[in-house]
């Protein structure tokens, strides 16, 4: 037991309607990473929240080198040596890099005046330790959210944490930053720190962990090292079930041209796109972070300006200078971010669905919101959306249980072309699955699907074909009988172009 640094014990919790942990035993060694799986719903996040502190168990104790402590809120964790990276980046925009890094232990000089000669000399070591070419005064706006993903990581891990909790802290950042991250992992174990690894990438788990601990609905179902366990036996235990095929797809005939994009350009974003989407199909968008894919898109839907280029829908030249003209010519977006572009956390599940749709609903100098809850009900119905109750707020949900009520909401304006950008970031195998299928049966229906994804065997899994972008610009499309990690990485890195 000496190895113990923390360990769970007969923890529970519970929300109104729902009980989130039941017995929750769960130890941590030093020295070590100690994966967490689960699918969304499972009880990971809430089980992290009672350790930092955020939330109160109902019953239970925690341990800490072999003694029970009581974590009341961040700063006590902080205070006990224990560090979290959280999945959704809580970061102040108008902050600068210096004042970040160290929020909430900002040092003081004798007098009491907070010491901003050494917050600036320390910030300046940090960044250069990392390669970060940016000056401590900048503000996070300015910066990208990979980097704002590396400077958290920064911020949790030079914070002389021994405990170091990461939900999802490779989900913005490239490969080589994930590489980097994983030198910094090995560097922490060999000081003996213990660290907490949540990853719905469950290659990134069996490349790091030392130990897996599966929970499913609120209970632990195992704990077993890592080289004792494969990939299918983890993904079997988080699911409940086997997943014989991971991609659902289907073959299914493909019809005209829905969406013709042509010389599309913005100065300083892309240059010069041109692709097509056909019913039926789906057509996949790859490359590095950085290569112009989300901008491209935000761009065509009429989120952003664009200089020049046409869009033809069904064979006509449109002008979307604005969602609203892309929603009235049945064209909708997934965003990227969920928390930025998606939902309206303190809002309920009901609210989020209608909100692209309000004009089915309110007609008369009335809201009809009895037909609007119906209509919410039955496509919650066909998305497998699980929620308490129709006024729970969608902040509660789970990620992959958000991403479908976000889904509800586009599928309500009963779209013809439905641009997808990381439709699955941070969600469990189980839950992809379900947006899997939920893809599949689209196209099915004669619609046209743009998916944008950094997980190539996604990609590969589900596209027709797939374009692939480098600094602005399309480098190559491949079709079925092409696909390969290899070659479309040899596209998205210039090297055929």
């Amino acid at each position: 037991m000496d190895d113990i640094k923390m360990r769970v014990s007969g923890v529970e919790k519970s929300f109104p309607g729902v009980k989130a942990l039941s017995n929750i035993e769960f130890s941590v060694r030093r020295g070590t990473v100690h994966a967490l799986c689960g699918e969304n719903g499972a009880g990971k996040s809430t089980l992290m929240k009672i350790i930092m502190g955020l939330y109160k168990a109902d019953k239970g104790q925690i341990y800490i080198d072999g003694k029970p402590v009581e974590i009341r809120n961040p700063i006590q964790a902080r205070e006990y040596g224990i560090s979290m990276i959280a999945q959704e980046l809580n970061y102040v925009p108008e902050l600068s890099i210096e004042e970040n890094l160290f929020m909430g232990r900002l040092p003081v000089t004798r007098y009491g005046k907070v010491d901003w000669k050494r917050v600036r000399r320390e910030a300046e070591e940090f960044l250069k330790e990392e390669g970060l070419p940016y000056s401590p005064s900048q503000k996070l706006k300015t910066l990208t959210v990979s980097d704002i993903q590396m400077l958290e990581i920064i911020k949790a891990i030079t914070n002389n944490a021994q405990i170091v909790i990461m939900d999802e802290p490779t989900s913005s950042i490239t490969e080589r930053e994930v590489k980097q991250l994983f030198g910094k992992i090995e560097e922490l174990k060999k000081k003996g720190v213990a660290i907490i690894y949540i990853s719905h990438k469950m290659d990134e788990v069996f490349r790091i962990a030392d130990d897996i601990t599966v929970l499913r609905d609120g209970t632990v179902v195992s704990t077993d090292r890592a080289e004792d366990l494969d990939l299918d036996t983890v993904i079997a235990r988080m699911v409940g079930r086997k997943l014989s095929n991971v991609y659902p797809k289907e073959e299914i005939a493909i019809g005209e041209k829905a969406l013709e994009v042509e010389h599309f350009c913005q100065d300083g974003m892309f240059d010069d796109i041109s692709f097509y989407a056909r019913k039926g199909e789906i057509v996949g968008f790859a490359g590095l972070v950085g290569a112009g894919r989300t901008e491209t898109m935000r761009a065509v839907f009429g989120l952003d300006p664009h200089g020049s280029g046409t869009v033809r829908i069904d064979g006509q030249e449109v002008q979307i200078k604005s969602p609203r003209d892309s929603i009235r010519h049945k064209l909708i977006m997934l965003s990227e971010s969920r928390r930025d572009d998606g939902i309206i956390p303190v809002r309920s599940v009901q609210e989020n669905a209608s909100l692209a749709n309000l004009g089915r609903y309110i007609y008369g100098g009335y809201a009809h919101r009895g037909k609007e809850r119906q209509e919410v009900r039955e496509m919650f119905g066909k998305m497998n959306v699980k929620t308490p109750s129709m006024e729970t707020e969608i902040s509660k949900l789970s990620g992959g249980n958000q991403q479908k009520v976000l889904l509800t909401r586009w599928m309500l304006c009963d779209p013809e072309i439905m641009i997808l950008d990381e439709p699955t970031r941070g969600i469990d195998v189980g839950a992809k699955f379900e947006i899997y299928k939920l893809i599949t049966e689209i196209v099915k229906e004669n619609k046209a699907v743009i998916m944008i994804s950094s997980e190539l065997p996604e990609l590969i899994g589900m596209c027709d074909r797939i374009y692939i972008m480098c600094q602005g610009k399309i480098t190559g499309c491949i079709e079925k009988e092409e696909f390969s990690q290899e070659t479309i990485m040899r596209y998205a890195t210039g090297l055929m172009d």
